[in-house]
């Protein structure tokens, strides 16, 4: 997943898509207290956060910033930016793109600043001062933006230009960027009358509070309620890794003596793969499911009620048939049609395939005289063992291998170097939030500085679920800025002297956070508004994803692939189960994410007069009206605790992975047919995609890639899946 920066204005972390979730105790918080900003504050003639950081490429001084730094800098920043929006929208001369559009560009460093930085740790290393500046701030950006895209003399003047676009003379990105501003303008809502642009300032800012309670309600539950075990037999199953972070776990929450499994923000959680206690399994599982939806102070259920109705009633007053509609019309899919065609395509066979996969794990419960049938709470277990048994290999015999210094440098960074020429050297003297933390400069093919990357690949109470990339620093020509990047996991966290051992899963998430972090760096475009990730939602994950075929590429899994103790290669007869085990579990997997996906737009599809009053109800309801109400495979998200949607940047866009993955597995395709692992498929994926951020229409630039449109086939081949007869009615 990434994080995305709007033009000209910054996006807070709590109205972005997000995975997270029970109350950080302060314990917690405790821990990090001597790498976590102060928060006592700082006279502003000395608050580090007004002032451009003088590290190299801007790197910010974590150091130097206090929590309470940060609102009085939003205040500053928001007030400089209208000041230099003031005499745009107010000039008498005829608008130009020079002293319009350029000049725009030009405004909000300070406040963008102050965004991103604040934004990368609230969702990295969060607090209850930063959780309070998140909330108090929200509205204020929203009302703040509107200040901007609802200015009538600056839309105006962006009119003029638009509609004289073809005679201006202008070079591709910038004739674009007009285009995209003109758009960006309307879909705020430029055009509508004064009472209407009233009643919009008022829904933007309830949505911003709203999406910020939704993610913090989902971080604060998700640590509330860590499973504690009291007995260690009742962990029969775990690993000597696994048991010591358990005991890492109790001793953190002041429980010695006792275990504590801390929850990921995913409906399956990893432990429910090797725990052998199916009590203990199906405790895991429901208390996983019930998340945020129980009556607690955390509950979600109305925030979420809330939050579609409000964004119903926004997408109608600006004249859309629902809010799904008003998002998809901004993306590569464009329509509610063409989504809907591709997601009723695709869960038939999911599921029919899914089906099967049960069936083969009913009939090894069966042959155990398990006496039970397959639930939730079952499937990662019993799906290992037939693995096991499939493939005689198992996720322990391979984790030995996946040691996560190796994973990155001799296989990430390998991958890279091989494929682009750049090269990395980690450095200890620039400042970081938390000591976990890694930092390296990237050089480019011809040795100069290209980027600086963070690797932050620990799980903590402080930190969101999932993994993310974002950009404390955006490239820009115009602004002379280069990237500064940073990646995001939640690994557990090994014992003191203990290695960390990845799961092959966890290994496919670093290379493809790092193909985000690739499009970051390797930004080449002259306007911030391009720079980047700064492209459709639906088409961000797509780069991303073809960086993922590189974790399983033979010259790069044999190079970073070895025993964390001896050093010693994976075994050909390992390697070969591994490539071969690719297509294992497909229909849970896809089936876990269509679920997810198909809630969001049966949500987001809604007219105002069709908002529910009962959640889980309606949740219910749209599943089996999908045909994916297939109780062993539940959603990778339930309602409550679905960030992507609810927290603001996913919402009618989750069906992005499965879109951009069509995109990817033709690519994939395209690449082995041109030689695989080269520079000069590198070089050119690299000159047509990846450095061109959103300077051009996107599916352009995968035509400038590939030659041509894309095909699906590929996507099916590699997800094992065929025509299951027609979709639900």
């Amino acid at each position: 997943m990434f994080k995305t920066v709007q033009p000209f204005f910054p996006t807070l972390a709590g109205r972005l898509a997000l995975f997270c979730a029970p109350l950080l105790v302060l314990s917690a918080y405790a821990a990090d207290e001597s790498s976590s900003p102060s928060t006592s504050a700082t006279p502003m003639t000395e608050n580090p956060l007004l002032r451009e950081s003088s590290l190299d490429f801007h790197y910010p001084p974590f150091d130097q910033i206090k929590d309470a730094d940060f609102a009085p800098a939003y205040e500053q920043g928001m007030a400089k930016q209208l000041k230099e929006i003031e005499p745009i929208a107010a000039s008498t001369e005829a608008p130009t793109f020079e002293n319009t559009v350029v000049a725009l560009e030009k405004t909000g460093d300070l406040l963008g600043r102050v965004d991103r930085i604040f934004s990368n740790l609230s969702a990295a290393n969060t607090n209850p001062a930063l959780q309070k500046t998140e909330t108090e701030m929200a509205p204020k950006l929203s009302a703040h933006q509107d200040a901007i895209f609802l200015n009538g003399p600056l839309f105006k003047r962006i009119e003029t230009l638009y509609n004289e676009r073809a005679k201006l003379g202008l070079d591709q990105e910038s004739a674009w960027l007009i285009e995209r501003y003109y758009k960006d303008f309307v879909r705020a809502g430029a055009k509508l009358s004064d009472a209407d642009k009233a009643k919009l300032k008022k829904m933007n800012a309830e949505l911003a509070e709203l999406q910020t309670k939704f993610s913090q309600n989902v971080l604060k539950e998700k640590n509330a309620e860590s499973i504690v075990v009291a007995k260690r037999e009742e962990l029969a199953g775990f690993s000597p890794t696994e048991l010591a972070a358990a005991t890492a776990a109790a001793k953190e929450e002041k429980k010695e003596g006792k275990f504590v499994i801390p929850l990921q923000n995913t409906t399956q959680q990893p432990a429910l793969t090797d725990l052998k206690n199916r009590a203990l399994r199906e405790r895991i599982m429901k208390v996983s499911l019930a998340r945020n939806s129980h009556g607690s102070e955390w509950d979600n259920r109305a925030v979420v009620l809330r939050i579609v109705k409000l964004r119903a009633e926004r997408a109608a007053l600006l004249g859309y048939a629902s809010h799904a509609a008003y998002q998809l019309e901004d993306q590569t899919a464009h329509d509610v049609g063409t989504v809907n065609k591709l997601l009723a395509q695709l869960a038939p066979p999911a599921v029919a395939n899914a089906r099967k996969e049960a069936a083969d794990m009913q009939k090894l419960i069966d042959a155990e005289k398990g006496g039970f049938q397959l639930a939730s709470w079952d499937w990662a277990y019993y799906s290992e063992k037939v693995r096991q048994a499939r493939y005689a290999f198992d996720e322990a015999e391979i984790k030995p291998y996946f040691e996560l210094n190796h994973v990155l440098l001799d296989g990430v960074f390998y991958a890279a170097t091989q494929l682009y020429g750049i090269t990395f050297k980690e450095r200890h003297d620039l400042p970081v939030y938390q000591p976990d933390v890694r930092v390296f400069d990237v050089f480019d093919k011809d040795g100069n500085p290209l980027a600086i990357f963070l690797a932050d690949y620990y799980a903590r109470p402080s930190k969101r679920g999932g993994a993310w990339m974002n950009e404390y620093v955006n490239q820009s020509q115009l602004l002379g800025m280069k990237p500064v990047v940073a990646n995001h996991l939640n690994i557990p966290k090994p014992a003191a002297g203990q290695p960390t051992l990845l799961t092959y899963d966890e290994v496919r998430t670093a290379f493809h956070e790092f193909g985000h972090a690739l499009h970051g760096m390797f930004s080449s475009v002259k306007y911030p508004r391009f720079s980047g990730t700064s492209v459709p939602r639906d088409f961000v994950e797509y780069p991303s994803q073809v960086n993922e075929m590189w974790a399983s590429w033979p010259e790069v899994l044999q190079h970073y692939a070895k025993h964390y103790q001896t050093g010693a290669p994976m075994p050909k007869e390992l390697l070969d189960k591994v490539l071969a085990s690719e297509k294992f579990n497909q229909g849970f997997k896809t089936t876990e994410y269509l679920a997810a996906t198909l809630l969001d737009q049966a949500w987001h599809q809604l007219k105002p007069s069709e908002v529910p009053n009962d959640a889980l109800a309606f949740e219910a309801s749209a599943l089996k009206k999908a045909g994916v109400d297939f109780a062993p495979v539940p959603p990778r998200y339930r309602t409550t605790y679905f960030s992507h949607a609810f927290a603001g940047g996913y919402s009618a866009g989750y069906y992005s992975y499965i879109w951009a993955e069509e995109l990817d597995a033709d690519s994939v395709q395209w690449i082995k047919e041109h030689g695989g692992l080269k520079r000069e498929n590198g070089d050119h994926f690299r000159n047509t995609l990846l450095s061109r951020g959103g300077s051009k229409d996107a599916m352009k630039l995968f035509h400038d890639f590939t030659g041509r449109d894309p095909w699906i086939e590929p996507l099916l081949e590699r997800r094992g899946l065929e025509p299951a007869g027609p979709a639900p009615q």
